[in-house]
């Protein structure tokens, strides 16, 4: 059984048009979740035993669960971070969850279940208190996507001597959420707000892991090529506009604008070989140090981000002010890109991976 790649490919259009209707008021794309719910790419990740494609297993998977995230953002970038999220609770799972958990994990995505990573905190960080087999939390976690939308969500709290877990907590009711929308000028759709988890109560078994295991190397790092696979589609879908909409005003064959055409081109390439690079060396930690792993998947965060403001400018440069009307999909599609590339602290991930590699070579990664 092999996953429908062209079925998902053939929704380009319509996972646009949705993105572009919500934009204004922030509406999640409920539509677009279906269909991609409904062509299997929620439980793509799950290995084949629980229904799955096998998308979280190796390098075969990898490269699978890349085309995924890829095509779905090139349709809808809030839609791609709701998917990545998603599939990156079910890998935290897998890693750290013991086998019950993940089977539990499997059938609640059968029955329609929409997990979450919430780890941002808010002005009040979220704390466990265990007693016996319960466990009480208290605070908030803000920009959490989907805050409306996700059931299960795994999230980092820490315990009366400060060390982290993860818990996977079970919402069966909004209550405790509320929106961020004011101030936030892409990546709308994504439903991104605060939920308060004061009072609420969990089993043990919603434990997930041991101390520690959120921030350990180097699945803490790796895991970061599946947003890099997300905005690689949002990074294709503004080439090809750029493309398109200079053919249609007759300006493609201005030098200047086959120059900025090509350079779009390569920034394109660019990105889309150091997220392969990263999402096989993630897949294969087995085969590499997990230094080489973090640092190798942080240059290429880095590589990334520079390719898509590349084609950011490009597009500014080469449509003019009909990239920043409304009406332009461009317009939209740039707030939303500019938005999913910010990631932490860029300066001192440069910082980092630069020390590691600078009396070490780079792995090679001869399937590229």
């Amino acid at each position: 059984m092999t996953f429908p790649f062209d079925a998902l490919s053939a929704c380009r259009a319509e996972l646009e048009e949705e993105a572009s209707i919500n934009d204004a008021q922030g509406t999640f794309p409920a539509d677009g979740l279906r269909r991609v719910r409904e062509l299997g790419g929620l439980s793509a990740v799950l290995p084949a035993t629980l229904g799955g494609y096998g998308f979280g297993e190796g390098c075969q998977g990898a490269i699978g669960l890349l085309h995924l995230l890829r095509l779905t953002g090139e349709g809808n970038l809030s839609l791609g971070r709701i998917v990545e999220g998603h599939v990156n609770a079910i890998r935290l799972i897998a890693c750290y969850g013991t086998p019950e958990q993940l089977a539990r994990a499997a059938a609640d995505i059968h029955d329609g279940a929409l997990f979450g990573v919430w780890v941002t905190q808010g002005a009040a960080p979220v704390r466990m208190e265990q007693t016996g087999d319960s466990i009480i939390l208290r605070g908030e976690k803000i920009f959490a996507s989907g805050v409306r939308q996700v059931t299960r969500a795994l999230i980092t709290a820490s315990t009366a001597d400060d060390a982290t877990r993860m818990i996977l907590v079970p919402l069966d009711t909004e209550h405790n959420a509320a929106p961020c929308l004011d101030g936030i000028t892409g990546m709308r759709g994504a439903g991104a707000g605060r939920y308060d988890f004061t009072g609420t109560m969990v089993l043990s078994d919603a434990l997930i892991g041991q101390s520690g295991d959120y921030l350990r190397q180097p699945e803490f790092s790796a895991g970061a090529w599946r947003g890099m696979a997300v905005a690689l589609g949002g990074i294709d879908r503004l080439v090809t506009l750029l493309r398109e909409q200079l053919c249609a005003r007759n300006r493609a064959e201005n030098p200047s604008q086959q120059a900025r055409i090509g350079t779009a081109l390569i920034a394109a390439e660019t990105a889309r070989l150091w997220t392969c690079k990263a999402a096989l060396i993630a897949a294969g930690t087995d085969d590499h140090e997990a230094g080489d792993v973090a640092a190798t998947v942080n240059l290429a965060r880095l590589a990334v981000e520079r390719a898509g403001l590349e084609v950011i400018e490009l597009a500014q440069r080469g449509l003019g002010l009909s990239a920043f009307v409304k009406t332009n999909v461009v317009e939209r599609l740039i707030r939303d890109l500019s938005t999913y590339l910010r990631q932490p602290a860029p300066d001192e991930t440069l910082l980092e991976a630069a020390e590691w590699f600078t009396r070490r070579n780079l792995p090679r990664m001869e399937r590229i």
